[in-house]
């Protein structure tokens, strides 16, 4: 069994990811293996947490995934660990708009019978403070709030009156941070700066997160609580599993592809890509696994652990590629995935990368691409030469677009069949200009109607973030058509 616990807050902005990193550093100290997990589907924070315990930061999202999914991802993420800390999003009980629980912290605490402690922004108030935590501990009966961390308190006079209002409201404090040492991420226009972006500087904040949780809180009465989470019944979850229930089987197929008779050479200007054997038999045979490159590094740091588990499971080699420093695709590469991240903060240097970008322009194999790949697919971005690949020109705007999405695949393309559908999220404030040439890959049904994204041959792109564990047969699907690509 793994000792876990949610952290969790009234509101965003009262310290949530300071706490959470912060614990989870100073378990990890203090020989803890810590498995780190996020509600929602942000990107940035897992990225901290990866840092602060040394594997991936996991998401936990149950509108991306389903609400079945919950306890098996965590389990598979928690595998080898003895304790595991949740980060919550926005307010404990704050999910999709319209949706009651759904996709909130309350929520995945419950589904992961997990206590949670409450980080309350302390700095305007006194004796309310046990108002505020006696609503947030009876809300909601399914939802155990096990102890409170005050945040940015006053003085030492303060902190008493924090405690003894805290008595009155029978939830014990398990810390309480002055707020003169506070410690703060920088933030821009989609909130924090990514730690693939800061390096050095990320790597202080987590040990100084570290350092500060583990002076004002009581780790050892944390540490109980966790361990007072029951046992878990769901079973982890399985990539391969997901596969072969995409694939509509029980079993695990190899990926084939019909003869052609293609030999030798690179196809669509790919190096080194692997010829069809000739062997003879049926005219059927298996296909060496495709290299499938996924864009990594500061400008494209957004993408969920599962994806290339499942791709692997699928039947692909993943490699990674940075489009700000690679001057080439990977040797043999079949097909790419373009993730998320912040292309617009680097657009003059992945412009500067004519070499990758040419290449890419070049390439015909299958390219799945979300945000930040939609971007580096246009023809410009704010003046800047991209790779051309779509019809349409990228620009940063003043507007804000966010949230979560449901869509229907329009029409076939490498990613998806038409008909699919999928639950996915925007998060961005660049537009496209769509010009005449490509077809919209996806027709979103809620919360609003219109098109979205283009599918133009080989190549779909989009604004919209999916986490492929909530939809496997995008990993089969995308694997197979690399697979039989030629």
């Amino acid at each position: 069994m793994v000792a876990r616990l949610v952290v969790a807050a009234p509101a965003s902005g009262s310290g949530k990811t300071t706490v959470a990193t912060g614990l989870m550093a100073a378990y990890a100290a203090a020989g803890h293996a810590v498995s780190p997990h996020k509600v929602g589907p942000d990107y940035i924070d897992p990225g901290y947490h990866a840092l602060a315990v040394g594997r991936p930061g996991r998401n936990l999202d149950p509108f991306l995934c389903g609400e079945h999914r919950v306890a098996p991802l965590f389990r598979h993420a928690a595998r080898g660990c003895d304790l595991a800390v949740v980060e919550g999003v926005m307010g404990l009980f704050d999910g999709a708009a319209g949706r009651g629980e759904l996709g909130s912290t309350a929520q995945v605490a419950t589904l992961l019978r997990a206590p949670v402690v409450l980080v309350v922004d302390a700095s305007a108030q006194s004796r309310s403070v046990a108002a505020l935590v006696h609503g947030f501990t009876t809300f909601d009966p399914r939802v155990r709030v096990g102890a409170v961390v005050l945040n940015k308190v006053a003085s030492p006079r303060h902190e008493r009156m924090l405690r003894e209002a805290l008595e009155e409201a029978g939830v014990p404090c398990a810390g309480a941070l002055p707020r003169e040492a506070e410690l703060a991420v920088p933030s821009r226009h989609l909130g924090l700066v990514p730690a693939a972006e800061r390096d050095a500087a990320a790597r202080a904040f987590v040990r100084a997160a570290g350092a500060r949780v583990g002076e004002f809180c009581d780790l050892a009465m944390l540490l109980a609580l966790a361990r007072s989470a029951p046992p878990l019944t769901a079973p982890p979850w399985e990539a391969t599993a997901e596969v072969a229930l995409s694939r509509g089987g029980g079993e695990i197929q190899p990926v084939r592809r019909l003869r052609t008779g293609v030999r030798g050479g690179a196809p669509g200007g790919v190096r080194g890509a692997t010829p069809v054997s000739g062997r003879g038999g049926s005219g059927e045979e298996p296909h060496p696994r495709p290299v499938v490159a996924i864009a990594r590094g500061a400008a494209f740091s957004f993408s969920y652990a599962e994806q290339a588990e499942l791709l692997r499971a699928a039947g692909a080699d993943v490699v990674a590629l940075d489009p700000l420093t690679d001057e080439a695709l990977p040797e043999g590469t079949r097909g790419l995935v373009l993730g998320g991240g912040f292309p617009e903060m680097y657009a003059a240097e992945l412009s500067a990368n004519s070499r990758l970008r040419d290449e890419i322009t070049r390439f015909r194999g299958p390219v799945a691409a979300e945000c930040a790949g939609l971007l580096y697919l246009a023809r410009d971005l704010d003046g800047h030469p991209m790779c051309g690949r779509l019809p349409t020109s990228a620009a940063m705007t003043g507007t804000l677009t966010l949230g979560y999405r449901e869509a229907v695949a329009l029409g076939d393309s490498p990613l998806a069949a038409a008909g699919t559908r999928v639950r996915g999220h925007e998060f961005h404030r660049t537009t496209v200009t769509p010009e005449s040439g490509a077809a919209p890959a996806w027709g979103l049904t809620h919360p609003e109607r219109r098109t979205e994204g283009f599918v133009d041959g080989s190549v779909h792109a989009s604004y919209l973030h999916l986490h492929w564990a909530g939809e496997p047969s995008l990993a089969t699907r995308f694997t197979e058509r690399c697979a039989t690509w030629t």
